[in-house]
């Protein structure tokens, strides 16, 4: 069973740092597209960020030039670099990867359990 779990979450102050981890465990022929969602309370699911398997990524107006997006394809793992975070980032980190099992399961998406994250001084 395929499953992706996050870590690195917790509590910072405004204008410091965190590194968000999720790694992908399994059956896994191959991983493509990664992607980092948000859930602040009384909001909807946001998306983030997202890396392509090839290594192209996108971001949220929000978030460009402070957050980074890569992926280890060795291990299966996508990471979210958190720079200059502001009490506005604090929400439910969740990852998100298109994910192709091995075994006669078809390409589906999966998600984290999500990590906390907040930014208080």
């Amino acid at each position: 069973q395929v499953q992706l779990v996050e870590s690195g979450g917790g509590l910072v102050q405004p204008g410091g740092s965190l590194t968000l981890s999720c790694a992908a465990s399994g059956r896994i022929f191959s991983i493509y597209g990664m992607r980092w969602y948000r859930q602040a309370p009384g909001k909807q699911r946001e998306l983030v960020a997202g890396i392509t398997k090839s290594g192209s990524t996108n971001y949220a107006d929000s978030v460009k030039g402070r957050f980074t997006i890569s992926r280890d394809n060795a291990k299966n793992t996508v990471y979210l670099q958190m720079n200059s975070l502001k009490p506005e980032d604090t929400a439910d980190y969740y990852c998100n990867a298109d994910i192709d099992p091995l075994g006669p399961a078809a390409l589906s998406a999966y998600w984290g359990q999500g990590t906390q994250v907040t930014v208080s001084s």
